[in-house]
């Protein structure tokens, strides 16, 4: 009889939760097949079996809180034809015998047809399966482009997209009445969010966390783009967007400001030699913060590609907990949902990070008699004051306002 435990996930990650059982009880499983799906802190993953057999037990049910090392559930290892055949013998006595179809027939199966005909169940992503769960569908309805017959998750979210708008709630809402005996609708918090929850609240606890402000003039760095982007996009096949020019300056600052790019682990400062600069996304389950690593080394195409790669797995479900894990730094950008100011919160145990905000027009002062409109955008440095004093803080994010409004030092910092 051999155990399934939940393995080691991470340095970081002690437990998760079960999304779902992809096998049920009786079921005869190869080694290296799904078993079931686990929510962690930071990404989907899916555990496989370690010996071939028949699943006997399954001792937590989906929703079940589970510590890495528990057992969750055994195999009866070894019973291959036997044990198959026997789970499957009741089906097949009371079933008629088949009809036998002519050979041109037969080949009309479709992949998603073969895939299925093993045990019935379809094929699909961690992500897709979510994402069905929530939106109430079933995954053998969903039409899908994958030569396979796998369903994956823009499967799930353009189908959704042609339901009428009365769609099925999510399958873990309850729709029930407060005390006050007005409707409210409760669903469970994913693992993922009660995580972000319970860390941003150890932030405000733990750290002295404060925020210094300004304004950067972006005109310089919108003329740049506005006269380069086609030359750039045919040369790199990329976008020239704006975060290359932060992350830029952002490690020029951290380079001159060293204990911006530090952590405190105990009663000693570990400054960090090397710039692994996390890059928020907003993502369906929540934030998370993709890591662009060794960011000091990449060119401006280098750092826009990785950052849109990361940003599509953000979103697709599918970031690995290394790409996750170690950054140095964090940029967020509350302005691509038009967001004009506001106060990040640290990324322990990072002790910076800093917030772009939404580019608005407003006049600014010129001299003593002129006024201009200019493409203004407010910055926000939020800092650990444990480690990082108000004179380090400011001159960090004045070098990132000099920098940007006069971009070409950006190319002499390297």
């Amino acid at each position: 009889m051999a155990e399934i435990k939940v393995p080691e996930l991470a340095e970081s990650i002690s437990e998760g939760t079960i999304a779902q059982w992809l096998k049920q009880p009786g079921d005869y499983v190869e080694q290296g097949e799904y078993l079931l799906e686990l929510e962690t802190d930071k990404v989907n993953v899916e555990l496989t079996a370690e010996e071939s057999g028949v699943l006997k037990e399954v001792l937590k049910d989906s929703g079940d809180t589970v510590q890495v090392g528990e057992v969750i559930g055994t195999i009866a290892a070894g019973e291959a034809g036997g044990s198959e055949s026997a789970v499957k013998a009741p089906e097949q006595a009371s079933a008629p015998a088949p009809k036998e179809e002519p050979e041109a027939e037969q080949k009309k199966a479709t992949p998603k047809e073969e895939l299925k005909a093993g045990n019935g169940r379809t094929i699909a992503s961690p992500a897709a399966r979510k994402l069905a769960r929530e939106k109430g569908l079933d995954l053998s309805e969903i039409p899908t482009v994958d030569p396979l017959g796998r369903v994956r998750k823009q499967d799930v979210a353009s189908y959704q997209k042609n339901e009428t708008p009365a769609s099925a709630p999510k399958a873990s809402a309850v729709l029930q009445n407060d005390q006050a005996g007005k409707p409210v609708e409760r669903e469970k918090m994913s693992r993922r969010r009660q995580t972000i929850a319970k860390r941003l609240v150890e932030v405000q606890q733990t750290a002295a966390m404060l925020t210094t402000f300004n304004e950067v003039d972006m005109t310089a760095i919108m003329d740049l783009r506005k006269r380069r982007k086609d030359a750039f996009l045919e040369q790199n096949d990329v976008k020239l967007g704006f975060m290359s020019f932060f992350t830029k300056a952002v490690v020029a600052a951290l380079k001159k400001y060293p204990l911006l790019n530090a952590e405190i682990q105990g009663d000693e400062l570990v400054i960090k030699k090397f710039y692994d600069i996390g890059i928020a996304v907003a993502a369906n389950e929540g934030l998370v913060v993709p890591v662009v690593r060794d960011a000091d080394r990449l060119s401006f195409a280098e750092i826009e590609k990785e950052i849109g790669h990361l940003a599509k797995k953000a979103r697709d479900n599918k970031l690995s907990l290394n790409e996750l894990q170690g950054g140095s730094f964090t940029i967020t950008n509350g302005g691509t949902f038009g967001s004009l100011l506001s106060t990040p919160i640290l990324n322990s145990p990072q002790v910076g990070i800093l917030g772009m905000h939404k580019i608005q027009l407003r006049p600014v002062a010129i001299d003593e008699e002129r006024f201009e409109n200019r493409p203004m955008m407010y910055l926000a440095l939020s800092y650990d004051h444990r480690i990082v004093d108000g004179k380090e803080a400011v001159g960090f994010l004045v070098t990132i306002k000099n920098l940007l409004e006069d971009p070409e030092q950006l190319l002499l910092e390297g």
